[in-house]
C-alpha cells in the first residue's frame, strides 16, 4: 500500500497537505496555500519532482568520522566536501519504469489460459 496526501485547513484557514505513510506516520506537511487548486497543484508538483529527487545532504557532522568507503574518491584527489555514492540514478529509474510498466495483467491472463 502507498502513501496518502490529506487536504486539511490549518488552523489560520490555509488550505495545506501532508503525506502520510501506509502506517499513519506523518512523512511531510505542506507550506500554506491561499486556495484548494493550488495545493492539489502542489500535490502533483510533488508527485512529479519527488519520485527518484537525490539526496542533497546539507548536515554538519562534529564527529571525525571517515566516510564510507562507498564514498572515496578512487582517483586519489582529495576534497573536504562530502561526496554521494557514484550511483546510476538514471540507469535504476528505468529499471523502476520497466518494473511498474510491465505487462502485469497480460501474462496473469495469458497463464489462466
Amino acid at each position: 500500500m502507498a502513501g496518502m496526501f490529506e487536504l486539511f485547513i490549518d488552523a489560520e484557514s490555509a488550505f495545506r497537505f501532508r503525506l502520510t505513510a501506509p502506517d499513519g506516520t506523518i512523512m511531510a506537511v505542506s507550506k500554506p496555500f491561499e486556495t484548494k487548486t493550488d495545493a492539489v497543484a502542489g500535490i502533483s508538483a510533488v508527485r512529479e519532482y519527488a519520485g527518484m529527487g537525490l539526496i542533497a545532504d546539507h548536515c554538519t557532522t562534529t564527529s571525525n568520522a571517515a566516510p564510507p568507503a562507498a564514498w572515496s574518491d578512487p582517483g586519489g584527489q582529495t576534497d573536504d566536501s562530502a561526496r554521494m555514492p557514484k550511483i546510476d540514478f538514471h540507469g535504476r529509474a528505468r529499471a523502476v519504469r520497466r518494473a511498474v510498466t510491465g505487462p502485469r495483467c497480460a501474462e496473469a491472463i495469458h497463464n489462466l489460459s
